[in-house]
């Protein structure tokens, strides 16, 4: 399938390629103002994240019923080991006092353990753009000349938005600069020309403050949801998959300036040639993201169309503006390996053609080899946890972690964390007797009527607040309460593990049924979309367990977030197909033009450079969220890293070539290619990586 010849000479045009620039230059200047401003755009609605329907969110979604509306309570500990002395309790009501500037509501007296050895202070916070604020001067306050010997720790909510914030402040300003030197280095060692690694860079860099703006604009004025969170990915993604199109692009162009004189027309032929691959791995990746919308998990549902645009502005300034550029600045951007007309091809002996015939003179026994490294990668799973307790959120133990530890060590339950009970004002006494009884419930709190006065909101502490013991607890509270609504605390870790449950159980069939099509339509064929998404699956299994591996011995991480199995099995396979969908699209085109096996070696041969790099380039990107903070972050960015490593390096130049070369034509299997007699081998031409 080939771009039609009047839309791919558009940007290569005489006299079209100055209007695409200008108008280009117009759209930047448009779109920076605006990009700017998608941090402001980043949405403080707590329950647009949490999973869609669940309890726990409709109970949050019920919270400004309540008097003091939306709040995030700042829970102090004060704990002195010997017990309390007369100074500490001095010491907390200064605090108490002090703080009331901050407060939302009044500050009860801090309340005193059994033990005698901790106070607990709770400061009622509004949940609004201030609260990480308003935490850290609660925080100034009460470590200000602490008595020696006391310990005094912020935890609650407000004191896990604050360690959340201070951990961002120290990363995301350093997050984009690392990313453009790692991505830098690679093109540099890729094209080892002091002018052209920079184009790929420029073409990202537009694509990020489009899409930004696009983000932000449809987030102002179309009500669409940007998570917190959100633009970190986004921006592995757009700057990642940009530079990729970019590095097809250019390898495609470099090729067809050998064969042409005019360089005009060498950018229509790459154009029409390349837009193919390039579009349907657009497709690939939009369609696969827009698979979240049918997530149960509120983030995972936000996610979907805010990456989907971000993919299809990166396509745009690929096919457009790049082009544009290219035959602007002439043959000499490549300086100083210049491409001339009638120039001989590199010579053969590449890596990539020595790898092609090494696979060619034993395919089974490479694919079976290549497959079972990956199968004992995958083994790595065994034994693997899913469920991330709060204290591991960060990479570090966070003060509120800390803080929480102390209060559970010195009063029943977790009384930092209960779960919230709201029923009917009626039904109230009814609801709270059945849930006193439930075992596990350490205490049931004072019912809070609704400013309506038709609902009440109970307190519930649990013996334990977090794990299989909580959430077996939950179930059981529920279960006692059938007209209640039980959400926070243990009661959200539950919905959370059951949404996020059911996204793997729906998105995943669509995201393999999506690529699965597209392949199938690019390719014309069924076994050879069956191969390679096989291969795929078999890669994202294999860097899953060398991932977990990594997690528990090098990281310290007791076990994988539950949002890392689907987000990086959308982005590996995704993105994983890109690079078979590029190599296999290529050797239909050569097979084609001679046999099935020339096809597959010459096909490996012209796209093994130019896909090795995309993959380190688009490796860089999400390995860079490794540095930040969130443990979920470091462990996506891992995860795709790792995926996308073994993809390019192992399965798309070996494993996939090899089943290829074993399956012969029947690879193309119902196409014309599969029952069209082997044709006479053409010279062939030496491979360019």
């Amino acid at each position: 399938m080939l771009l039609p010849r009047k839309l791919a000479g558009l940007p290569a045009g005489r006299h079209a390629k100055w209007a695409i620039l200008l108008l280009w230059v117009a759209i930047v200047l448009v779109a920076a103002p605006n990009a700017s401003r998608l941090s402001g755009a980043v949405q403080d609605d707590s329950t647009a994240e949490l999973p869609r329907g669940a309890q726990s969110t409709r109970v949050e979604e019920l919270t400004a019923r309540f008097p003091g509306g939306e709040l995030a309570p700042g829970i102090v500990a004060y704990v002195r080991d010997t017990g309390v002395t007369a100074a500490d309790r001095t010491r907390a009501e200064a605090d108490r006092r002090a703080l009331a500037a901050v407060a939302a509501g009044p500050i009860a007296p801090a309340v005193p353990s059994r033990d005698g050895r901790a106070l607990m202070l709770t400061v009622p916070l509004a949940d609004d753009d201030h609260l990480a604020d308003n935490a850290g001067r609660i925080r100034d306050q009460i470590e200000r000349n602490a008595p020696p010997g006391l310990q005094v720790r912020l935890t609650g909510p407000a004191g896990a938005a604050l360690d959340v914030g201070d951990a961002f402040e120290k990363v995301d300003k350093a997050l984009l600069l690392v990313t453009v030197l790692l991505v830098a280095a690679v093109l540099l060692l890729t094209y080892r020309s002091p002018v052209l690694w920079l184009l790929p860079l420029l073409t990202a860099a537009v694509s990020l403050q489009v899409t930004g703006a696009v983000v932000y604009l449809l987030a102002e004025h179309a009500g669409l949801y940007v998570a917190d969170g959100t633009s970190s990915i986004l921006d592995a993604l757009v700057f990642g998959i940009t530079t990729d199109y970019a590095l097809l692009l250019l390898a495609r162009y470099r090729e067809e300036l050998r064969r042409t004189a005019d360089r005009h027309e060498a950018m229509r032929a790459a154009l029409r040639r390349a837009a193919a691959p390039i579009t349907a791995s657009a497709a690939t990746v939009c369609l696969g993201l827009l698979c979240l919308l049918a997530a149960a998990m509120g983030f995972n549902h936000a996610l979907g169309p805010v990456g989907a645009i971000g993919v299809l502005g990166g396509l745009a300034v690929v096919m457009t503006l790049l082009p544009a550029l290219l035959v602007v600045l002439g043959r000499w951007v490549f300086w100083p390996r210049i491409p001339r007309h009638g120039d001989a091809p590199p010579a053969r002996g590449t890596l990539w053609d020595r790898v092609g015939r090494r696979v060619a003179a034993r395919p089974r026994l490479v694919w079976v080899c290549g497959t079972a490294v990956l199968a004992a990668l995958a083994a790595g799973l065994l034994g693997a946890h899913t469920g991330l307790d709060r204290e591991h959120f960060l990479t570090t133990t966070p003060s509120s972690s800390i803080g929480g530890r102390l209060l559970s060590a010195h009063y029943p339950g977790d009384e930092s964390r209960p779960i919230e009970v709201v029923s009917e004002r009626a039904a109230t006494p009814g609801v709270l007797a059945a849930v006193a009884r439930v075992p596990g419930v350490a205490g049931v709190g004072e019912p809070e009527p609704s400013v309506d006065g038709r609902l009440t909101r109970t307190e519930v502490v649990l013996a334990s607040s977090s794990g299989g013991a909580a959430a077996d607890t939950v179930r059981a509270v529920r279960a006692s309460a059938p007209d209640a609504l039980v959400g926070a605390g243990a009661a959200a870790d539950l919905d959370l593990a059951d949404a996020q449950a059911h996204d793997r159980r729906v998105v995943i069939p669509l995201v393999l049924g999506v690529v699965l099509l597209v392949l199938m339509v690019l390719l014309r064929a069924l076994v050879a979309p069956l191969l390679v998404v096989a291969t795929v699956v078999a890669s994202y299994f294999a860097a899953l367990g060398a991932a977990w591996l990594l997690f528990r011995h090098a990281f310290g991480f007791p076990a994988l977030d539950v949002q890392v199995a689907l987000m990086g099995f959308l982005f590996m396979v995704a993105l994983g197909v890109d690079y078979n969908l590029f190599l296999v699209s290529r050797v239909r085109e050569e097979a084609a033009r001679s046999d099935h096996r020339t096809g597959v070696l010459r096909g490996l041969g012209l796209t093994g450079g130019v896909i090795s790099s995309a993959g380190l380039v688009l490796a860089s990107t999400f390995g860079v969220l490794g540095l930040m903070p969130v443990t979920m972050m470091v462990q996506i960015g891992v995860l795709v890293t790792l995926g996308v490593l073994l993809d390019t390096f192992l399965v798309r130049s070996v494993i996939v070539p090899a089943l290829a070369l074993d399956v012969g034509r029947r690879f193309w299997w119902p196409g014309r290619l599969a029952a069209r007699a082997a044709a006479p081998a053409r010279p062939p031409e030496p491979a360019r990586s």
